[in-house]
C-alpha cells in the first residue's frame, strides 16, 4: 500500500538521520544479514558510488531525495539540439519532493577536468522548485556560494569555469560514479557517497536502518570494553559482519 504524503515526510526525515554506509548496509553490503534486503548483487551491480566523487558539504550530514537526471556535454553541429536547463527545470517541478538532481557530464577528455557545470545560478534555480542536492561525475563552480543555500553537493570536482555546453537529455538512465540511477529512484548521500533504492522500499529500509543501528550499539559497547581477544570476539558474535548463529 501505498504510504501518504504525510508518511512520506516522515520516513524521508528518518532517512536523514542515517548514515550512507548503514543504508547501503540494508540496501545489499551484508546479503547473509538478516536485516539486509538484498536488492543487489553488492558486487557486480552499480548502486553506490565509487571514489570519484567527494562531498562538498561534509558538514550537512545525509540528505535524500528522488532522483531526476540529465546529461551534459558539448553542444553538437550534428544534433540541433532543443534542450535547455529549463527542461531540467521542469523535470525537477514535476516530480515527488525532495529531489536530488544527477547529472551524467560527458566532455573530451582534454577538457573533462574543467568543465566547472552548475554554479550558483544553476543551484539556486534547481533549489527554487524543491531540489536539495545534485550528484555529478564531473566538476562544478561556486561552492563558496553555493555552501550558504545549504544545498548538499557530491562531485567529480572544483573547478572555476567551463565553455559552451548542452542539455543531451533528461529523465533518461544515467551512470555517475560507478552508480546506475533511473528517475525516481531514491538517492541518499553524505560525506561517505551515495547509494541508490527503489522508493517503494523506504520504509523497509528504515525500519532495517534502525534495528541494524540498535544491534551495533550494543556490539560497540561491548567492543569498548573489550580488553582481551576472547572478549572482542564474543562481542563480534552475530554482529553485522557475522552471520547471525541460531
Amino acid at each position: 500500500m501505498a504510504e501518504s504524503s504525510e508518511q512520506q515526510a516522515a520516513l524521508l526525515a528518518a532517512l536523514r538521520e542515517i548514515d550512507t554506509p548503514t543504508i547501503t548496509n540494508v540496501v545489499a553490503t551484508y546479503p547473509t544479514n538478516p536485516l539486509c534486503l538484498g536488492l543487489y548483487n553488492p558486487w557486480t551491480e552499480n548502486w553506490y558510488t565509487d571514489t570519484s566523487v567527494r562531498c562538498i558539504y561534509p558538514e550537512m550530514g545525509p540528505v535524500v531525495g528522488y532522483a531526476v537526471t540529465c546529461v551534459y556535454g558539448m553542444p553538437d553541429p550534428n544534433y540541433p539540439n532543443r534542450l535547455t536547463y529549463q527542461d531540467v527545470i521542469a523535470a525537477l517541478d514535476a516530480g515527488p519532493k525532495p529531489t536530488i538532481l544527477v547529472i551524467q557530464q560527458k566532455w573530451p577528455p582534454e577538457i573533462f577536468n574543467k568543465a566547472g557545470l552548475a554554479g550558483e545560478i544553476m543551484t539556486t534555480s534547481a533549489q527554487a522548485v524543491g531540489c536539495i542536492g545534485l550528484l555529478s561525475n564531473g566538476p562544478s563552480r561556486d561552492v563558496d556560494a553555493i555552501r550558504r543555500n545549504k544545498f548538499q553537493m557530491l562531485l567529480g570536482g572544483v573547478t572555476a569555469g567551463h565553455g559552451a555546453m548542452g542539455v543531451m537529455a533528461v529523465q533518461v538512465p544515467v551512470s555517475v560514479a560507478g552508480m546506475d540511477v533511473a528517475p525516481g529512484e531514491l538517492i541518499h548521500m553524505d560525506e561517505n557517497g551515495a547509494v541508490k533504492f527503489p522508493a517503494d522500499k523506504m520504509e523497509q529500509i528504515v525500519t532495517n536502518a534502525r534495528a541494524l543501528l540498535e544491534r551495533e550499539a550494543t556490539q560497540l559497547e561491548a567492543l569498548r570494553k573489550a580488553t582481551t581477544a576472547a572478549e572482542v570476539r564474543a562481542a563480534s558474535s552475530g554482529g553485522t559482519y557475522t552471520e547471525k548463529k541460531s
